[in-house]
C-alpha cells in the first residue's frame, strides 16, 4: 500500500491489554465450551464409548460394544483412592437415559439405570488378569504374618512361571524392532525363492520338452526321492535263476535222510521181511537167499 500520509494502523488486538488476562476471560468464555456448561455441578460432557453390548430399556434394542457418545461425567465417590465415576447418556434410538458406574473393585464397568448388559462374561482368572486384592485379604495381610508369608511364597511361584512367557514377548517385541532387517532379510528371501523356483519350471520345461509330455510336471517331494531310492533295490538273483540253482541242489541231494545206514537190510526191513529180528539173534552165518525164502529161478535151456 502506498503512503498515505496518515498514522499507521495498530496490530495490537483490542483485547490484548494486560487486564483482560486471557481471550477466554474476555469472551467469558470456558477453554471447553459447550462441554463445561455444566461444571458447576461437577458435570463435564465427554465422549464415551459403549464398553460392552447392553439391551435398552426404553426401545428394548441392542447396542453394541464401542458405540460413542457425548455423556455426562461426574464423580460419585471413591474406592480408596480411586475415583468412582458415573457416565449418563441419551440413548440414540429412542428418548431414554443410560446411566454407567465405573467399578474399580472389579475393574469393570456396572449398569446404573436405563440398560441391561448382555451376558458375554468370563473368569478373570481364565485369561491371566491380574485380579486386585480383596478388602478382606489386605487386612489378612495386615495382621496374620503366616498368611503373608504363604501369600508372598505363593506369588513368587507365579512369577517363577510367568517369567519364561514374558521373556518369550519381550525377546518377540524385541525382535520386531529393526523393521528395516526384517524387511530386507524377507525381501532376500523371496528373491531367492523366485530364483529357485524359475529355475524349477526350466527344468520341468525342458524335461516336457525331451520327452514330449504336454501335461505339467509336479514339483520333487522327498517321498519320491524315498521311493526312487527304493526302486533301484532289487534281488541280486532273478527268479529263473534260483528255481535253476533249487532243482541243481535237489539233484546233487543224498536220496537217503542224514545218519540212515546205507544197507540192503534196511531196505528189507522196511518191506517187511523180519530181517531186523535175524539180524539180532546170535552170531552165525550170513542168511542166504535161501533161507530167506527167495529162490533163483533156472533160466530155460
Amino acid at each position: 500500500c502506498g503512503d498515505r500520509g496518515g498514522p499507521a494502523p495498530s496490530l495490537t488486538p483490542p483485547f490484548s491489554n494486560p487486564q483482560h488476562g486471557s481471550l477466554n476471560k474476555y469472551h467469558h468464555s470456558h477453554p471447553l465450551r459447550e462441554r463445561a456448561r455444566k461444571l458447576s455441578q461437577g458435570i463435564l460432557v465427554i465422549r464415551f464409548e459403549m464398553p460392552f453390548n447392553i439391551w435398552c430399556d426404553g426401545c428394548k434394542n441392542h447396542i453394541g460394544m464401542g458405540v460413542r457418545y457425548n455423556a455426562e461425567k461426574k464423580k460419585v465417590g471413591t474406592y480408596y483412592t480411586t475415583p468412582v465415576y458415573r457416565f449418563r447418556m441419551k440413548c440414540h434410538l429412542c428418548v431414554n437415559y443410560i446411566e454407567l458406574q465405573t467399578d474399580p473393585a472389579s475393574c469393570d464397568y456396572v449398569i446404573v439405570s436405563g440398560a441391561r448388559r448382555k451376558e458375554e462374561r468370563w473368569d478373570p482368572e481364565d485369561s491371566a488378569q491380574v485380579l486386585p486384592s480383596t478388602p478382606e485379604e489386605r487386612e489378612r495381610l495386615a495382621v496374620d504374618p503366616m498368611f503373608r508369608l504363604e501369600h508372598g511364597v505363593t506369588d513368587r511361584e507365579v512369577l517363577e512361571r510367568a517369567t519364561p512367557t514374558l521373556t518369550r514377548l519381550q525377546e518377540a517385541q524385541d525382535a520386531w524392532k529393526d523393521d528395516f532387517g526384517l524387511n530386507s532379510r524377507l525381501r532376500r528371501h523371496f528373491r531367492e525363492e523366485k530364483k529357485t523356483l524359475r529355475e524349477e519350471e526350466e527344468e520341468a520345461a525342458a524335461l516336457r520338452a525331451r520327452a514330449g509330455l504336454s501335461i505339467p510336471l509336479l514339483r520333487e517331494e522327498e517321498e519320491d526321492r524315498r521311493l526312487a531310492a527304493l526302486l533301484t533295490l532289487r534281488a541280486p538273483d532273478s527268479y529263473e535263476e534260483k528255481q535253476r540253482l533249487k532243482r541243481s541242489e535237489i539233484s546233487q541231494r543224498s536220496w537217503f535222510a542224514p545218519g540212515t545206514p546205507r544197507v540192503a537190510g534196511g531196505a528189507l526191513q522196511k518191506l517187511g521181511f523180519g530181517v531186523g529180528r535175524a539180524l539180532k539173534g546170535p552170531p552165525g552165518p550170513s542168511p542166504t537167499l535161501a533161507g530167506l525164502g527167495i529162490v533163483r529161478r533156472r533160466a530155460a535151456d
